[in-house]
């Protein structure tokens, strides 16, 4: 069993460089892939071990297997265009569908690879897990075999910040089942709620033009997403977007609370009807409380300008 001492270290931001692994709805919205992105051009301090693609139902999609297939897809677009294909046999598919129960795992490629990998870790050097979609993938894994709870750190946006009206957020909502699975399992968590916090993070038509724009293939592709989707939503004189799941991928870059401050609460209990449950008996997980979305933003900004050119 892992100790207390070293169960409140793997709650803080590694100073060396770490071993990740990515779950991602990568075709639902347009954040995913700059997390992607952003966690390319992050190798310095991250090193990819595997790439998981995540279920997601929603007007993108005609099923959570549709919406795994087209995000299998979509991260092997973004594996090319910033000129990662050598990364393409670590992409695995995930989930068809989400929990019917908290006892019952979906079994997949990706749950199956996340079992491997983390049995080659320890509590003192644990695998960071990464999730920016439903967390059906890690959950899954979890329920296949308990024991990886004391070799991996988990770093989910999913779910809303605990003063606000409800928690029907999209990561969160999807699957209740595999967020109490996560919620309530042995493993150090570190939440980033979606709204109320990571939607501080946004990023402007205007300043992706200015920065990115002709620049590498993928930031012209960013650029062009980004695009479409203010297009989608009314193309306002000063459209921006949230890129929330960025967020997720600076958590373990952020020295010395560079990108966002946190603080130590017990463990949330989501529940089926939208809303949390709190007891002060639950373990200690960290919650990111606070976005600085300038510091983020230019990071994030002139990493994508020199992924090709490291």
């Amino acid at each position: 069993m892992i100790s207390e001492q070293q169960y409140l270290k793997n709650l803080s931001v590694p100073t060396h460089r770490v071993d990740v692994i990515l779950d991602t709805d990568a075709f639902n919205e347009v954040d995913d892939q700059f997390a992607l992105s952003y966690l390319l051009a992050s190798r310095e301090k991250l090193n990819v071990k595997a790439i998981c693609a995540a279920p997601f139902y929603n007007e993108k999609s005609s099923s959570p297997l549709d919406g795994m297939i087209k995000s299998y897809d979509e991260i092997l677009k973004i594996l090319k265009l910033a000129n990662f294909e050598e990364y393409a046999p670590y992409v695995y598919k995930g989930s068809e569908q989400y929990l019917d129960s908290e006892t019952t795992p979906v079994d997949s490629p990706a749950a199956r690879k996340i079992v491997e990998l983390a049995s080659k870790y320890s509590s003192e050097s644990p695998l960071y897990i990464i999730a920016i979609g439903a967390i059906t993938n890690i959950a899954s894994a979890i329920l296949l075999d308990p024991s990886i709870t004391e070799k991996i750190v988990i770093i989910w946006l999913g779910g809303h910040a605990y003063n606000w009206h409800d928690t029907k957020e999209f990561n969160m909502f999807q699957d209740i089942a595999a967020a109490r699975v996560v919620f309530g399992c042995e493993a150090p968590v570190i939440q980033i709620p979606c709204a109320g916090v990571a939607d501080r993070f946004v990023i402007s038509l205007v300043e992706m033009e200015y920065y990115l724009s002709g620049k590498n293939s993928l930031c012209d592709f960013l650029v062009d997403i980004v695009r479409k989707e203010i297009e989608r939503y009314g193309n306002r004189i000063a459209a921006s977007r949230v890129i929330w799941d960025v967020t997720a991928v600076a958590w373990l870059l952020n020295d010395n609370d560079r990108f966002m401050t946190s603080v130590l609460v017990p463990s949330p209990i989501p529940e089926y009807d939208g809303y949390y449950a709190q007891s002060y008996h639950r373990r200690t997980i960290r919650c990111v409380n606070h976005i600085y979305r300038d510091e983020l933003a230019e990071d994030l900004i002139l990493k994508l300008i020199h992924l090709n050119n490291p």
